[in-house]
């Protein structure tokens, strides 16, 4: 990989480490300080499920993207706030501002909640990714990612300075064999003459 490459591949690992770094500590504010357990920035968050309540349809370790939504309907999927807690089920009944969910695999409703604490809808999700994640938002998640960039970085560094010393020894030996053809050219002229 020549120079320029292995300078773009540095920069593209200190911007993935700075993002994962930046949205850990965004992540944490928001649930320490403001209590928000999923933060929407843009109208679009992410959670991870925790529990098996809505087997088939999500399981436990997905990850789901929710959607701010203006209106929702019977057989949404949504995500909710309850305490200090997100839960993911489906609308079973609207009542004007009253919500009542039920989890896919749950025998019965749960308690109704105003509409003010649905979050969003879920669009889509990634199927067992969400444990990744959660490994990656804790501390010793972080820290390993941390350590993982920097040891690529440094590993690209040594690679580096490895061809460069290799580059510049090959420049060492032509100027050798350059400096001996021409003693040897002189040599041979003063013969000559």
């Amino acid at each position: 990989m020549n120079t320029k490459k292995k300078s773009i591949v540095r920069h593209i690992l200190l911007i993935i480490l700075g993002l994962v770094l930046g949205l850990n500590l965004y992540l944490a504010n928001a649930r320490g300080v403001v209590g928000n357990q999923m933060p929407m920035p843009f109208g679009t968050g992410a959670a991870v499920v925790m529990s098996g309540s809505m087997e088939p349809t999500l399981s436990k370790g997905d990850l789901i993207f929710v959607r701010k939504a203006e209106t929702f309907h019977t057989g949404d999927i949504v995500v909710y706030q309850s305490d200090s807690m997100l839960v993911v089920h489906r609308i079973v009944s609207l009542y004007g501002s009253t919500v009542v969910t039920q989890g896919d695999a749950n025998n019965t409703a749960d308690e109704p909640i105003d509409l003010s604490q649905v979050k969003g809808v879920v669009r889509f999700h990634i199927p067992f990714v969400g444990t990744i994640l959660e490994l990656v938002k804790t501390p010793a998640g972080t820290l390993l990612i941390l350590l993982l960039a920097l040891a690529l970085v440094e590993l690209s560094f040594r690679r580096q300075k490895e061809q460069d010393d290799q580059d510049m020894e090959q420049v060492k030996a032509e100027i050798r064999r350059l400096k001996d053809e021409l003693h040897e050219d002189r040599e041979n002229s003063e013969d000559n003459e």
